[in-house]
C-alpha cells in the first residue's frame, strides 16, 4: 500500500513540476533542461532541441541500443530524426510520463535535483 502511495506521489509531483515549468518563465534554463531530460527519457533520444516559439521538438531517436558503447565515441548509432509539433507544451510533456517502475527512479532523481536547485536559488 505504501509503495502505491509513493508511486502516485512521485507521478503527481512530476506533473506539478511540469505545470510550473510551463507557466513560470523565471527559471527558463533549468526548466528547459527538465523538458529535454523528460523527452530524452521517453523517446530514447540522443539529441533534443525545443523551439518554444514554433511549437516544435527536433530530436534524434536511437533505434538500436545494442550498438551503444559508453567507452567509445558513438558516431554510427542508428537514429531517426524526428520533428514533432505540439499544441500545448504542458500536455505534451505530461503525455511523456511513463508510469512503470523503472521510470519512477528517474523521476525521483529528477525531482530531488530540482528541489535542491530551488533551495540553492532561494538561499542565494
Amino acid at each position: 500500500m505504501e509503495n502505491s502511495n509513493l508511486k502516485g506521489r512521485i507521478l503527481m509531483d512530476v506533473e506539478n513540476l511540469i505545470s510550473r515549468s510551463c507557466t513560470d518563465q523565471t527559471n527558463t534554463l533549468n526548466f528547459k533542461r527538465l523538458h529535454i531530460a523528460l523527452l530524452k527519457k521517453y523517446y530514447n533520444a540522443a539529441d533534443v532541441s525545443i523551439d518554444y516559439y514554433r511549437h516544435r521538438v527536433k530530436m534524434d531517436i536511437v533505434i538500436d541500443d545494442k550498438q551503444y558503447n559508453p567507452k567509445t565515441a558513438n558516431v554510427n548509432l542508428p537514429v531517426v530524426h524526428a520533428n514533432l509539433f505540439f499544441k500545448n507544451l504542458k500536455e505534451f510533456l505530461k503525455s511523456c510520463i511513463d508510469k512503470d517502475s523503472k521510470s519512477l527512479g528517474f523521476y525521483a532523481t529528477l525531482l530531488r535535483s530540482f528541489t535542491q536547485q530551488e533551495v540553492k536559488l532561494s538561499i542565494a
